[in-house]
């Protein structure tokens, strides 16, 4: 089993659109008044998310990537430039659907999550640098998600801060304290050796099955809308494209000019990796109904996040040059 969810976690590029697809066609055979029991899935499968990531995060690594200039021009793009560009490409494709844009922004107010990590380290980033950017961020757009929401969608969409920070305490904070707390009785049980050989690999595996699971939820639950309106799905990919697209062109060109390789490769997947993960959860949890418009946005933004990511990996030689020998 254990190899099996290894072996999903590695291909996860074909893994999430297979998880959509059949949580469509379960969504379409399920009665949807019968359905509303997958709602409550939603916490349960996002602490299965986060908590695998913390108890696997080296703490002290954190010193190794505490570059100030680094770490603030990635947090200065992460919440001063990309929420306001998912905001007006939201105003600009979803005038009159609120809540399929506040998934646009919703989407790019997270950054980062195990996958900044992952991805920094397929092409020879700096790790330590990626590390504390998934911590900042992740802790940054947490507590300022639903001040954002209530800033430039507060008048289009019904927005309860408290529900919504009782939420974010859910599905982020008490996983965190949890995973960290595992953490340290794992390595006083088995010592660091026997942990990262035996029990750390198998820990991002099930935070794949947290990502799988909330995936095919959120496709379960608007899968009659989809059958309505098919032409919808391509008026959401052209936004997210968009998004996307301006996100790793900006990091780039950011991270080209102002950083050495390394620090340049954690910055762009520092800044373009999302928390998807947890914006779903805090869209179907925390808002209700209609939440479920702003869950399809971010579900369908998992396609081209990951597959994104993976061919940026192949051309980050070419970006950024080839990585210096050892001397």
């Amino acid at each position: 089993m254990w190899n099996l969810l290894i072996t999903v976690n590695k291909k996860l590029t074909y893994a999430i659109p297979a998880m959509m697809v059949a949580g469509f066609i379960f969504g379409i055979i399920v009665d949807p008044s019968t359905a509303g029991w997958l709602k409550n899935l939603i916490i349960p499968l996002t602490f299965l998310m986060v908590y695998p990531m913390m108890v696997t995060l080296n703490i002290q690594h954190l010193k190794q990537g505490m570059d100030l200039r680094l770490q603030s021009t990635t947090q200065l793009i992460n919440f001063g430039v990309i929420p306001f560009i998912a905001f007006f490409l939201g105003k600009m494709f979803f005038a009159d659907q609120p809540y399929m844009a506040l998934g646009l922004l919703l989407a790019s107010l997270l950054p980062t999550s195990g996958m900044t990590i992952s991805w920094t380290g397929f092409a020879r980033g700096n790790m330590g640098a990626a590390i504390n950017m998934t911590v900042i961020g992740l802790t940054l757009g947490s507590l300022a998600t639903p001040l954002y929401v209530k800033w430039l969608l507060g008048a289009h969409v019904e927005v309860n801060l408290i529900k919504v920070f009782q939420q974010i305490v859910y599905i982020v904070f008490l996983p965190m304290a949890a995973g960290y707390f595992t953490r340290r009785q794992l390595l006083k049980k088995y010592g660091m050796k026997s942990f990262k050989e035996k029990i750390a690999p198998r820990f991002p595996a099930l935070s794949t099955v947290g990502v799988l699971g909330i995936v095919f939820v959120a496709m379960a639950l608007k899968a009659d809308t989809i059958i309505g309106r098919p032409a919808m799905l391509l008026v959401i990919f052209i936004p997210l494209l968009l998004l996307y697209g301006i996100n790793f062109a900006f990091s780039t060109l950011i991270g080209r000019r102002f950083f050495i390789r390394g620090d340049g490769i954690a910055l762009v997947y520092g800044t373009v990796m999302r928390n998807l993960s947890i914006a779903l959860a805090i869209a179907i949890n925390g808002f209700g109904e209609a939440g479920a418009d702003a869950a399809l946005v971010i579900a369908l933004a998992y396609i081209i996040q990951v597959q994104s990511a993976a061919w940026y990996v192949k051309f980050t030689d070419k970006i950024f040059g080839l990585l210096p020998e050892k001397a």
